[in-house]
């Protein structure tokens, strides 16, 4: 939320879309938990903020979901959106994995985020790559689910509601 936050505030992003995949092929599925059960906790970490939406669109797609065909989607439903990728580091590194990486590339702004531990000079250089100078947030998902999983406390790591929610679920548990 942090990072969705800073980029529709420091960049000429004018809404965040936070797609919820119901299956990304280069994640294992069971780790993860229900769909609609995560599309709920992207809604309550968004909360009232007008300018991030969450987003299901991805559920009533084919499985696995593969990023070019939900930005294909998407811009055939709304064709007078322009839409763009927020991805850290990580995930550039290994765009040569996925499915028509060179068609998201050459068509889509992506504004790159630094992760620690890696380092996506190989794609950083693409012209529609913007790199950003967002706070550096070593906290990822995994690392939340994990932390759930053993027990931990996720208070100030994640927004009140959705801290609330979890404590009160055996969601990840």
């Amino acid at each position: 939320m942090i990072i969705a936050n800073h980029m529709v505030q420091y960049s000429d992003l004018d809404q965040i879309w936070m797609v919820v995949s119901p299956h990304n092929p280069l994640k294992n599925k069971a780790s993860l938990a229900k769909d609609s059960d995560r599309y709920h906790l992207v809604q309550l970490a968004i909360g009232n903020n007008t300018k991030i939406k969450a987003s299901n669109v991805e559920f009533s797609m084919p499985l696995p979901s593969y990023t070019i065909d939900t930005l294909t989607f998407l811009n055939e439903k709304y064709p007078k959106h322009i839409f763009a990728l927020i991805m850290g580091g990580d995930n550039l590194e290994n765009i040569d994995k996925w499915k028509n990486y060179q068609q998201i590339l050459d068509n889509y702004d992506i504004y790159l985020y630094k992760r620690t531990g890696h380092n996506p000079d190989k794609f950083s250089d693409y012209p529609r790559v913007k790199k950003m100078d967002v706070p550096l947030l070593d906290i990822s998902a995994t690392f939340i689910r994990q932390a759930l999983h053993e027990g931990k406390s996720v208070q100030y790591l994640v927004p009140d509601a959705v801290h609330d929610y979890l404590e009160n679920s055996v969601m990840y548990r």
